[in-house]
């Protein structure tokens, strides 16, 4: 698959799993603006563009769009992958306080949808587009201890299912995927994921092995591709065989 001449935005690509899908699509050929609030002052890989951009903040969204638009012509393709995630303490549902609850959802699903609103008038135009959702295998599975979390990553599995209703017409796709827990530096560094836990994650998968963040990127790659032109409004689960969906 190749990305020539492709416009990419990918949300939360400083770290983990957006880093290693911008990456991927800069390496497959497409210009990459990655979008994150902190870049630690990393060198940009080749065919990524570092841009610093609050994801859940509708003005901060428009005026990065608009920067894209104005200095690449469009946005081909929207990886919608900004959360909160490995900074989220695991704790039962009565001791999540209501900011803490709507934080997370405020994140994990307004971000996508301001970034959806914003990039489709131009996908629109160009009668093209794909976007990609980063949602979580704990949707389907029922994953304890981080309601707020799960609670918001099916969200997105609904707002993927609806938004593809409302766009497909205009020859725009919107499709998720579903990670299983990847193992991250933001996982290894919350000490609520032990290795006992990583352990036993591991042992209920049908391919044995620690999930990566490179383990996502073939998916990516093919939604975001011609091959993918007649898929949309699906969720596709990439957890090493742990959930059937």
């Amino acid at each position: 698959m190749t990305f020539d001449g492709k416009i990419a935005l990918v949300t939360g690509a400083a770290t983990g799993i957006g880093a290693a899908i911008a990456a991927g699509l800069a390496a497959a050929g497409a210009h990459v603006v990655g979008a994150d609030l902190d870049w630690k002052e990393q060198a940009s890989a080749s065919g990524i563009e570092h841009v610093r951009c609050d994801v859940a903040d509708p003005s901060s969204v428009e005026a990065c769009v608009a920067d894209i638009v104005a200095r690449h012509g469009g946005v081909d393709i929207l990886v919608n992958n900004a959360a909160l995630a490995t900074d989220i303490a695991l704790q039962p549902f009565e001791q999540i306080a209501p900011q803490e609850w709507t934080r997370v959802l405020t994140v994990n699903t307004l971000s996508q949808f301001l970034c959806s609103k914003a990039v489709i008038p131009h996908m629109r135009e160009k009668k093209s587009g794909r976007i990609i959702n980063l949602t979580s295998g704990t949707a389907f599975v029922g994953t304890p201890n981080m309601l707020h979390y799960v609670a918001s990553k099916g969200a997105i599995v609904a707002m993927t299912r609806s938004l593809a209703k409302e766009v497909g017409r205009d020859g725009i796709t919107v499709n998720a995927i579903a990670p299983g827990l990847t193992v991250t530096e933001g996982i290894r560094s919350n000490k609520d994921y032990s290795e006992e836990m990583l352990a036993g994650v591991i042992a209920g998968r049908a391919i044995p092995r620690e999930e990566r963040a490179e383990d996502l990127v073939g998916t990516a790659l093919f939604l975001a591709s011609e091959a993918a032109a007649f898929v949309t409004g699906q969720i596709i689960v990439v957890d090493g065989g742990a959930t059937f969906h």
